[in-house]
């Protein structure tokens, strides 16, 4: 707690702050890649704060929000078949599906339930052997180690009862994506630093250099913020781009070697949608052929899945960074945290989430 404080302390902050106003001299739009770091900014109040020309826009880091449509629709199916367990972080339960979420599956008499890590999944596989459990395996590379190692774990306990439907999203390639566009606004991100955490940063510099954009990785307390906005500023005034590290406590520039080789080993890389945005090539993982016994799209079959995204929705648009959620027509009204059209207000990461939250229903 005590450092924690160190990186919450108002008077550091007030500081950099300063030091923002001070050098900031022109219009730049800087994207926050991960759902994570909009809701901490929008909570310290930092978007307020910074100099008018500043402008924050959000990413698609929000592994809830990017989980494909038909995954989820897949999820239901599932779920609503007999002797399965389905298992899940909570904040799936709530995600809207072409017809119906988790929680009204579960409310229909499926046995859906909440847990706090995969390998409470496995626990639930081993007491409950002639059940099919699976569990929702979704997320960026920050939680492809641990649900993986569910899935060795399982492996070596000799259940073949337990299965992984897998939504893991690459963050490398929705950047490019996101530069590469037309409509692109974005002269810089700020890195989500428990990406960097798992992959260190070596992937970014052909990023920052092919684009012309700094990047700079940064943790989530108000200061960390603060300073990874302070040096992504001081590039952009300089005409400099780069990868920087503003979270050097916790981020090394190789990254955690060991769970990337248990990656490597275990998922293969594929092209991917995302919910709101589309195709992305080679922005996934799934699991290689060597564990295609334990893929739940694998084992289980399933009927032809339509899909049926909300008309009026525009995750999508603000996924990457091109409208604010209060721009959306049914913001507020149609579209609200306890009937969410779309995934960026039901989760807990979600950009339309935090601006209903914290009260952001109109610019500044």
């Amino acid at each position: 707690m005590e450092l924690l404080k160190e990186f919450r302390n108002p008077t550091h902050a007030r500081t950099l702050l300063e030091e923002l106003h001070r050098i900031t001299t022109r219009p730049w739009v800087i994207m926050e890649i991960c759902g994570g770091q909009t809701h901490a900014i929008m909570q310290s109040g930092i978007d307020q704060l910074l100099p008018p020309q500043i402008e924050l826009v959000h990413g698609p880091g929000c592994p809830v929000c990017v989980t494909p449509l038909e995954l989820i629709d897949k999820a239901l199916a599932i779920a609503s078949m007999p002797d399965v367990i389905f298992t899940s972080f909570g904040d799936m339960l709530r995600v809207p599906g072409s017809h119906g979420d988790l929680f009204s599956v579960r409310a229909a008499g499926a046995d859906v339930r909440t847990v706090y890590t995969p390998l409470d999944a496995v626990k639930i596989a081993r007491e409950n052997p002639d059940k099919e459990v699976v569990f929702f395996a979704i997320g960026f590379e920050t939680t492809a180690p641990v649900n993986l190692m569910s899935l060795k774990q399982a492996i070596n306990l000799g259940l073949t009862n337990y299965s992984l439907l897998v939504s893991q999203s690459l963050v490398p390639p929705a950047m490019h994506a996101i530069l590469s566009s037309p409509q692109n606004r974005v002269q810089a991100f700020l890195s989500a630093g428990h990406v960097n955490t798992i992959m260190g940063m070596w992937e970014y510099p052909p990023i920052a250099q092919q684009y012309h954009i700094p990047i700079v990785v940064t943790g989530f307390e108000p200061v960390d913020l603060l300073n990874g906005i302070l040096q992504t500023v001081r590039q952009l005034e300089a005409g400099r781009y780069e990868v920087e590290n503003a979270y050097s406590r916790v981020v090394t520039h190789e990254g955690n070697q060991p769970a990337q080789q248990m990656i490597e080993e275990m998922y293969e890389v594929h092209d991917r949608q995302w919910r709101g945005i589309g195709m992305i090539p080679q922005s996934g993982w799934r699991l290689r052929q060597a564990y295609a016994q334990y893929d739940a799209e694998k084992r289980f079959s399933l009927a032809h899945i339509v899909t049926q995204e909300s008309d009026i929705c525009i995750a999508g648009q603000i996924l990457q960074g091109l409208k604010k959620p209060h721009q959306c027509p049914a913001f507020g009204k149609e579209c609200t945290p306890r009937n969410p059209l779309g995934a960026t207000m039901v989760s807990s990461e979600g950009a339309c989430a935090a601006y209903y939250n914290f009260a952001r229903s109109r610019e500044g």
